[in-house]
């Protein structure tokens, strides 16, 4: 029954904190933290790390338990902590999931094994096996444009229906006929989070528990606040929300996600916009861009001197 219970704990807006660095890009600890407790603060349901959107390919494995640590111990029991514990490697996937458990995460989201493309049987083979080392909840994270092979909505079930403690899918996947199709296989008491900015709203109305946006990290208070206007039946409210938001979902994808968006939270005094090789940040006339975005919605002040 306890994940039963997860399942309706594990709601709203789970905000996928970026991993902020210093300029030798060793890790801003007292930045990430700060970072934290503002999503918090703001009103994010949740608190999710070493995902995407925190490097976590640019880490080594150690350093990504360190992140997850520091995060539990922030977070603080105030809301759901769910950091990515996903690798290419099975084995430190294994190792990254259990660390969560160890550490008093209240579940953990594992991503399709990139680079790799295994068959929908490996993939099976590969998430029922973490999923038996552990007794927390299990969020899939499905993201093609990334792994290069799709999780398809019947290994999906398979998976829901084998392993009790695989509550939910982050779909990352901007084919809605197939996340319509995850919950006609897998039961609308399945959690659906939308990892697609433009599909946030769309997912709550097919029966999404929430989602897991990148947009969170610059306006988290508008991301959560989504899903409490579709929560309380405010719909038009909901919907309105949707559209307001769509310019600032655009531009934090002109370039690979995490850059704009580091970038954003470097605009706002967040952070020092530092990614780690391979990834940079974007370009001036991108950045140009961003800044531009912020100050329409008054996330930023207008830069006078510019002008």
């Amino acid at each position: 029954m306890a994940y039963e219970e997860a399942k309706q704990r594990f709601r709203g807006s789970i905000a996928p904190v970026i991993t902020p660095f210093n300029e030798d890009e060793s890790i801003d600890f007292e930045k990430f933290k700060e970072l934290i407790n503002w999503q918090i603060h703001s009103g994010s349901h949740g608190i999710s790390v070493t995902g995407t959107s925190g490097e976590p390919s640019s880490m080594s494995i150690d350093e990504r338990i360190e992140v997850m640590e520091t995060a539990c111990k922030t977070v603080n029991g105030r809301v759901p902590f769910l950091p990515g514990t996903g690798s290419t490697n099975h084995q430190e996937t294994l190792r990254m999931t259990k660390a969560a458990q160890e550490m008093g995460a209240d579940g953990a989201m594992v991503i399709v094994p990139y680079y790799n493309k295994p068959n929908q049987h490996a993939l099976y083979k590969h998430f029922k096996a973490i999923a038996d080392s552990v007794d927390i909840p299990i969020i899939l994270y499905n993201i093609p444009g990334r792994t290069a092979i799709n999780l398809e909505a019947i290994t999906i079930s398979r998976l829901a229906e084998d392993c009790p403690n695989i509550i939910g899918v982050k779909e990352s996947n901007k084919d809605f006929e197939h996340v319509n199709k995850v919950l006609l296989h897998c039961g609308r008491n399945f959690n659906l989070y939308s990892g697609i900015e433009v599909l946030c709203y769309p997912m709550l109305a097919i029966g999404g528990a929430g989602h897991i946006s990148a947009t969170a990290n610059i306006a988290p208070r508008e991301v959560a606040e989504i899903y409490n206007k579709w929560e309380a039946g405010d719909v038009k409210g909901a919907q309105a929300l949707h559209y307001e938001m769509m310019p600032l979902n655009d531009v934090l994808f002109r370039d690979t996600n995490p850059a704009p968006a580091k970038a954003a939270l470097g605009m706002m005094g967040k952070v020092k916009p530092i990614l780690r090789k391979p990834l940079d940040v974007p370009s001036e006339e991108i950045q140009a861009e961003i800044r531009e975005t912020l100050t329409s919605y008054q996330l930023i002040k207008e830069d006078i001197s510019a002008n």
